[in-house]
């Protein structure tokens, strides 16, 4: 039974379960970077802030009594620009939700679906097996719903295998996305 264990622990689920979810957060990263990307502001939103910063640094230089009417006259054109950038911003958002929300939503489905599938698969399975030395004070911690224990190795289970790839795979994503 221990040298079957062992084996088992030598086997290649912890890296392909690893692999698994570093290629979802991956994915999940690389999504969010050309959402953003693709959310700066186009070249139309910058001429159009540029034209009513214009308009109202105008409209601010004509304090003068005689010239009231036509500062008036240029803020309600800047505020016209206003609106229509607001107008643009919104259709661009929407676009946006359009394009990427169904690539978000179909990501998020497949990752529930994918950790409740391993999740069922290695229940009460050892993924792979670490000296006791090593992890000295959360041995029992890792060992969590494994099901099997070993003479001088801590056995990990899936829940804490999942937990610690997702957090290591989430950090390198953002040191490489970066």
């Amino acid at each position: 039974m221990e040298e079957n264990l062992t084996e088992h622990g030598k086997s290649l689920a912890a890296p392909a379960i690893f692999t698994l979810v570093f290629s979802v957060h991956f994915v999940s990263k690389y999504l969010e970077f050309h959402k953003k990307k693709k959310g700066s502001m186009s070249e139309l939103d910058v001429q159009l802030r540029a034209e009513i910063k214009q308009l109202l640094k105008e409209a601010s230089s004509l304090t003068q009594p005689s010239t009231f009417a036509q500062a008036a006259k240029l803020r309600r054109m800047a505020a016209a620009k206003e609106k229509e950038l607001a107008k643009n911003q919104e259709m661009h958002d929407k676009d946006m939700k359009l394009s990427f929300g169904t690539y978000e939503k179909l990501l998020t489905i497949s990752k529930v679906l994918t950790y409740a599938v391993l999740i069922l698969w290695f229940w009460k399975i050892p993924i792979t097996t670490i000296s006791d030395q090593l992890v000295q004070p959360f041995g029992k911690l890792l060992s969590w719903r494994s099901g099997a224990y070993l003479k001088d190795n801590v056995v990990v289970g899936i829940i804490p295998w999942l937990i610690v790839s997702t957090r290591v795979s989430r950090f390198i994503c953002r040191k490489v996305m970066e």
